[in-house]
């Protein structure tokens, strides 16, 4: 990922290669497992998001139901009224039942003590015309008698009947309904707590992931200082990364050299940045704090890199010959990569960008 070169004397570079090599072996370990947290720190920032969302939706299920619940609690409390007037309605049958039975009990024993004659025996034995009238009509009423308590009878059988099928059919209706409230609420509500459960975890995890993201991007700053580090004591030859320059709004100048071209129209077209000259190798550093977005072969820019700073404000650094760093944070004056030739280039140079949510400006509007 890093090829560390620096033009140097040939005793000098012999004796720095290998911290060398250890250095880019730590840096590209370290921006690996960098991006390997990133990538699960999107994913479990996704898992959380979406284990939310479920939450939420189950909570409105769960509130929606105790609503139902209670529409349900309402009916229920009107069905055991409904029940508790029915078991009293079978306990009034029931005693008037009982009386009508009585009373047909009683009428049936007076039949049989008496001896009470048939119609026909009634008009044989009777003193003429007037007699059979009165005797018959006394005979009819009788048996009106006799059969409206065996009606009655059966009536209050066949209503009592139907109010005890009405009570169990009533109690069974509330016992379903009950159970499967119950069933639908508890499992709300268990699904909820597991999902809870889960995103706390996910949740602990995202929080370890992210300190030892700080750890790594902290790693990524101390292996640049000690490049920069090395660099300075390797001796004549070295290429220097030079004074910081300052700028203004808050930005410091890339590296220390002329500028030789400028921003706007050159040849033709739009010149998008600035040139800054300067020898291949010298390193480059970051002109503002931010997150590396980009760093990649990118055709006439060559090797290309990107800083985010926020607030759709990036800076954007063409034509090195190597990077030093290749993601994660990157604070100011932080080497970045190194002056080169790469891609359209008529010799080493720093070509700078300043671009504001992707569109080009001056440059030296911000140096």
């Amino acid at each position: 990922m890093l090829v560390f070169l620096v033009v140097v004397g040939v005793g000098a570079f012999s004796a720095a290669r290998a911290p060398g090599q250890a250095l880019q072996e730590r840096l590209s370990e370290t921006e690996d497992k960098l991006a390997e947290a990133e990538q699960k720190e999107g994913v479990l920032t996704t898992d959380i998001s979406a284990a939310s969302e479920r939450i939420s939706t189950l909570q409105v299920e769960v509130a929606d139901l105790r609503n139902k619940e209670a529409v349900a609690a309402a009916e229920l409390a009107a069905k055991q009224k409904e029940l508790d007037d029915a078991r009293a309605r079978l306990v009034e049958l029931r005693a008037r039942l009982q009386q009508a039975v009585e009373v047909l009990e009683n009428r049936l024993i007076a039949i049989y003590k008496s001896s009470e004659p048939d119609l026909l025996t009634v008009v044989l034995e009777s003193d003429g015309f007037d007699d059979v009238l009165e005797r018959t009509e006394y005979v009819e009423r009788l048996e009106d008698q006799d059969s409206s308590i065996v009606g009655r009878v059966r009536e209050l059988r066949n209503e009592m009947q139907e109010t005890v099928q009405t009570v169990r059919t009533a109690r069974d209706e509330i016992a379903r309904r009950e159970a499967e409230l119950e069933r639908t609420r508890t499992g709300l509500e268990a699904r909820t707590a597991e999902l809870a459960s889960a995103r706390a975890e996910q949740r602990e995890t995202l929080g370890a992931i992210r300190i030892h993201k700080e750890e790594l991007e902290g790693d990524l700053s101390e292996i640049s200082k000690q490049i920069e580090k090395q660099l300075a004591e390797i001796g004549d030859g070295t290429l220097p990364a030079g004074p910081i320059r300052g700028g203004s709004s808050g930005f410091i100048w890339p590296i220390d050299g002329p500028l030789t071209s400028g921003f706007g129209s050159r040849w033709g077209r739009m010149h998008e940045g600035i040139d800054v000259s300067a020898p291949s190798g010298t390193p480059i550093r970051a002109a503002k704090s931010g997150e590396i977005v980009l760093a990649a072969y990118s055709g006439g820019y060559g090797n290309y890199t990107c800083i985010s700073h926020g607030g759709g404000l990036s800076t954007c650094y063409a034509h090195q010959t190597s990077f030093a760093r290749t993601s994660g944070s990157i604070s100011q004056g932080s080497i970045l990569g190194y002056v080169g030739s790469t891609g359209n280039s008529t010799g080493p140079h720093l070509h700078f960008e300043v671009r504001i949510n992707g569109s080009a400006v001056d440059p030296l509007g911000y140096l």
